[in-house]
């Protein structure tokens, strides 16, 4: 039986894949993002050009086998952005999901669809895919919790590269144990060390100053108690400023990797098929164009002062803290260049992670009438089970309405 799809999450609502054993996931279903392999579907990765060129997949990806091994039944295909190259949500071709936290308002990309699909209760968690952003935005905007893993830490065979530098597998659900037990899943090639020690850390808090002046001054202290309750479960808090570059320079040095990188793994084929996109998409693309070969040596060398910055700030135990994005979801249909404004805010926050290819979990908080927020946690290199495990301990005496 398909899914519902009043929400339009959904690219196939009615593709259903039994589990092939029993595991930790019995009894759960979930969805997957339009650029995830499903054997013998053809994923359009949010473009009616892609999906006319490409062959249906001979097998599932690495990710998907993982998941119905454990017991998880897969409910459908959700919508994407064109190529994954947006955090709107908003699609020219295929429509915009309805965002069932947020109405009138976007929600979020490029993962949008598998945002709608779990905040609508369609499925009880979503597979999508993050370079810049794309799991945490929409799940912040549709007041979900997601978890973007560290770099290489899930098997991403299978999946339609963005930019293979700094792309992810990453997931959602509505509550943190749910997001725990689908990453022992994925993550299954964590250190033996790593998961041993994962239920027993309590770590560092550390408040990024120049993140937090970030935020929409309409959403008030919203923050406050959530933080408390990470506090309470914390071995201590200190603020602490990260970028002494300023994190406007941090979001250029990524925006230009990224986008180089990403003209050099779709470039050919868009001169070859000449596809119709958006115009935001096309405007990406055509940028990313113009940055092909040109020397990014100043970017280079500014993505590994940051790695070595923050290994050394997180060490062992610390944790970084941020608003995942400066407030909530914008109103669906904005004008372009308030959209291109929200897209950098969110950008300038995300970007902490992705330089550094660090994990990172955003939670749900309720702001002003309701509109969902979100709050990051970004864990060390390599810690993601420990950082998972600590979220689903101290966040369960949260409460949101």
């Amino acid at each position: 039986m398909g899914q519902n799809n009043k929400y339009g999450a959904y690219m196939n609502p009615d593709l259903v894949i039994r589990p092939t054993s029993r595991g930790m996931l019995d009894g759960t279903t979930f969805a997957v993002k339009d650029v995830i392999a499903i054997r013998g579907h053809v994923s359009s990765a949010g473009n009616p050009a892609w999906l006319r060129s490409h062959q249906p997949a001979e097998e599932h990806a690495e990710a998907v086998q993982r998941l119905l091994a454990a017991g998880a039944e897969l409910r459908g295909v959700t919508h994407t952005d064109e190529l994954m190259y947006s955090l709107g949500g908003e699609n020219i071709h295929y429509g915009t999901p309805i965002n069932p936290r947020a109405r009138g308002r976007i929600p979020g990309g490029s993962s949008s669809g598998s945002a709608v699909a779990v905040a609508s209760n369609s499925v009880d968690f979503a597979l999508g895919t993050d370079t810049g952003g794309s799991v945490r935005v929409p799940a912040s905007y549709c007041g979900i919790y997601g978890f973007r893993p560290s770099h290489g830490a899930v098997d991403m065979r299978g999946v339609i590269p963005l930019a293979p530098r700094f792309d992810t597998i990453g997931w959602m659900a509505r509550s943190p144990e749910l997001l725990l037990r689908v990453g022992e899943v994925l993550l299954a090639s964590a250190k033996t060390a790593e998961a041993e020690d994962a239920g027993r850390s309590v770590p560092r808090l550390l408040l990024a100053k120049e993140a937090w002046a970030l935020i929409d001054p309409s959403c008030g202290d919203r923050w406050s108690e959530p933080l408390c309750s990470l506090q309470a479960g914390a071995a201590a808090t200190v603020e602490i400023s990260v970028a002494e570059e300023g994190l406007e320079a941090w979001k250029e040095a990524f925006r230009v990797l990224q986008a180089s990188q990403i003209w050099a793994t779709h470039g050919a084929w868009i001169r070859e098929a000449n596809p119709a996109f958006g115009p935001d998409i096309a405007a990406r693309f055509a940028i990313a164009e113009q940055m092909a070969g040109q020397d990014h040596s100043r970017a280079e060398a500014l993505q590994h002062s940051i790695v070595r910055r923050l290994y050394d700030l997180l060490g062992d135990d610390g944790v970084l803290v941020i608003p995942t994005v400066p407030g909530g979801a914008p109103l669906a249909g904005g004008k372009g260049e308030e959209l291109e404004r929200n897209r950098s805010g969110a950008l300038t926050l995300c970007c902490i992670a992705g330089l550094a290819g660090l994990p990172q979990v955003t939670l749900p908080v309720e702001g002003p009438e309701g509109l969902p927020l979100g709050l990051s946690v970004i864990g060390g290199p390599g810690r993601d089970l420990r950082l998972l495990a600590w979220i689903n301990q101290v966040w369960k005496t949260v409460r949101l309405s």
